[in-house]
């Protein structure tokens, strides 16, 4: 073999081929180019008391280390009406994983592990979804028909999640388009992923089965900002109601992305809007990246029908691996595998992700499917060459390997290796057509990796433990009354109000608007200051105190209902909202108290201007005249803060 080839410089050649620029370069045009579409389906937990079809309490947590029992499941696909297996289901199934539930018997109960029907669908739950639906201009479906979604990942002990569709066809606005919905759904959520090592999935059930809605949109997104900005519209839409949870995990987006002959992407679980940007910009490249591979290999290979990988064991044979993990498989007697792939040489190197090339891809199936854990492969385009040259001659030779071809060594349990060589020659034969079907999971840096095949149409089936629930117009008109103003008119409101506009997202996501306007209307407080109160000053100090979440945040119109009662000026609840977080049982005396506070009046404060503009003279000569009012407002802000206005204090010193 010819090992003058530099992978790093084909990793840069093909990162260049595909026009590659940094999100931040990015332009409209650069998106245009490569034919960028995403849409997104957001999932909300709502705020009931009870979980969606049974009676146990919903939003009750318990630490990993807390649970009564453990239950041991392994999934088996089903047929569908159609008589056909969903291929997800047909991935996990080769994957021969053990599942292990950990249960709480304060959180779970029969039905959450399959061993009793559903009881019927809670009523609470159903009416917020339809009260968000209508909020999001669905049209509401005659009857709820629930019905079943296979996943045999384990994250539900049935292999199945009850939902049922209430709302279709409807839209939210944005600044400068309107994107359209496909539908909003009622469901049940699933558990939470504690470990996946090896054939071994450990899950805990306390989050099972809590009521979720899922909004989906059309793919009408056309650059990476607007698909934050409509998944920030939906949560804010969710969240006005005041009927849905919040906190970590409360929230959740799944991100579809493809580009110009491309397919449909799914990032999973994506956990928090800010990294919507990155992640969806790095997809489209990595797609528009695979096709430019898929072209190159279709020229080497024009019929690739025939295309097949060859292997060899490895086992007792000196070759000088002393590659820290492998020379440990060795060691320990596991399987070690060289793997041939014709005229793949440059492919293991080609660009795919900023820090990943088409290896990796390869790499994370072994992985999820194989479950062979990372690190699981070496490869000839390596840049760390853990295996030296004249290893790679060895293996070569002994697989009778050609220039063009590309070859790859890798490790595990025996029973392992069928799996792990059709993972590798099935990934091979996906990039002769461009992008496969997946669902990925996402990172902070904008990179994702495989998760598992894209579910299709053939796992969706009637739920017939559940009758249809006809929805009555009366029924639907009573809910509307509950509906609250649009986040659109409320994003105009306070773009009236002069409101800065960095403040917006903290008041919507937190859902202190009805604060904000209650506060405004009743005590006249001036709603750019509140808003600057409530977008900086609270954000800025719930974040920092650690007694914050003991601090109910209402009480912020106690504070501005004292200081109007008393005749004290609002700029006080500046220092004052300090000492109520760190000390939330505080009463507002105490609190003046403890600030040391003093009243003075107007003129008092006004009547020290005169010594303090003599005391100025020799700091005028010195800093200038532009000084004066900065100077002079330090020397008097304390003394002012609550008894006059600050900017009235400024001009008079002026």
């Amino acid at each position: 073999m010819d090992f003058s080839f530099d992978p790093k410089a084909n990793y840069e050649a093909t990162k260049q081929s595909a026009g590659y620029v940094n999100r931040r370069e990015a332009t409209q045009e650069s998106y245009d180019r490569i034919g960028f579409m995403s849409g997104l389906e957001v999932h909300q937990q709502l705020l009931t008391k009870e979980k969606l079809f049974c009676h146990c309490p919903a939003g009750l947590y318990n630490k990993h280390s807390d649970f009564d029992a453990e239950i041991i499941r392994h999934m088996r696909p089903t047929l569908s009406e159609l008589g056909e297996y969903d291929g997800t289901a047909l991935m996990e199934f080769k994957t021969r994983k053990e599942i292990i539930y950990r249960i709480k018997n304060e959180t779970a109960c029969t039905y959450e592990v399959d061993d009793t029907p559903p009881f019927p669908i809670d009523r609470e739950a159903l009416g917020i979804a339809i009260e968000i639906s209508l909020l999001s201009k669905l049209n509401i479906v005659g009857e709820v028909h629930i019905t079943r979604k296979q996943y045999l990942d384990g994250s539900i002990p049935t292999g199945f999640q009850r939902t049922a569709i209430i709302g279709v066809e409807g839209e939210i606005p944005l600044k400068n388009k309107t994107i359209r919905l496909i539908q909003l759904s009622i469901e049940e959520d699933s558990c939470r992923e504690i470990s996946d090592i090896g054939h071994v999935r450990i899950y805990k059930t306390d989050r099972l089965g809590m009521p979720l809605i899922e909004t989906v949109t059309y793919p009408d997104c056309v650059n990476p900002d607007e698909v934050m900005e409509a998944c920030n519209y939906i949560r804010f839409l969710n969240r006005s109601t005041g009927k849905v949870r919040s906190g970590i995990g409360a929230g959740r987006q799944d991100v579809n992305v493809s580009c110009k002959g491309g397919t449909r992407v799914e990032i999973k679980g994506v956990a928090h809007t800010r990294w919507i940007p990155e992640l969806t910009h790095v997809e489209a490249f990595r797609q528009w990246s695979l096709l430019l591979l898929r072209d190159e290999l279709k020229k080497r290979f024009p019929s690739h029908k025939e295309w097949r990988i060859s292997h060899n064991s490895l086992a007792g044979m000196d070759l000088g691996l002393t590659y820290g993990p492998l020379a440990k498989a060795i060691g320990e007697n596991q399987a070690v595998m060289a793997v041939k792939l014709p005229g793949f040489k440059g492919a293991l190197s080609h660009f795919t992700q900023p820090g990943n090339m088409f290896a990796n891809e390869i790499s994370d199936r072994l992985k999820v499917i194989a479950c062979l854990e990372k690190p699981n492969m070496v490869h000839t385009e390596s840049f760390d060459q853990e295996v030296s040259a004249e290893s790679w001659q060895m293996i070569g030779k002994l697989l009778s390997a050609k220039k063009d071809d590309a070859l790859i060594i890798i490790w595990g349990p025996q029973t392992d290796m069928k799996t792990a060589l059709e993972v590798i020659e099935e990934r091979c034969l996906m990039a002769f057509e461009g992008v496969p079907n997946e669902t990925r999971k996402s990172f902070p840096d904008g990179t994702t990796i495989f998760e598992r095949v894209l579910p299709g149409a053939d796992r969706m089936y009637p739920d017939t433990d559940s009758a249809p629930i006809p929805l009555e117009d009366e029924y639907i008109n009573s809910l509307k009354k509950n509906i609250p103003t649009e986040v659109v008119e409320r994003y105009q409101q306070l773009k009236k109000w002069q409101v800065p506009e960095d403040t917006y997202t903290y008041i919507f996501s937190k859902n202190y608007f009805p604060l904000v306007e209650r506060i405004v209307n009743e005590l006249h407080i001036d709603p750019r200051f509140l808003g600057c109160f409530v977008g900086h000053r609270l954000k800025n100090l719930m974040g920092k105190q650690k007694k914050s979440q003991q601090f109910r945040v209402e009480k912020i119109y106690d504070l501005f209902a004292y200081l109007v009662k008393n005749q004290l000026d609002p700029s006080l609840a500046w220092p004052m909202l300090t000492e109520l977080i760190a000390h939330p049982r505080m009463d507002f005396d105490s609190v003046l108290a403890s600030i040391k506070f003093k009243r003075f009046s107007k003129e008092e404060i006004l009547g020290k201007i005169p010594y303090l503009e003599e005391k100025f003279a020799p700091i005028r000569r010195k800093e200038g005249e532009h000084h004066k009012t900065n100077w002079m407002m330090g020397q008097l802000r304390m003394m002012a803060t609550g008894n006059i206005a600050l900017n009235y204090l400024a001009n008079q010193i002026k």
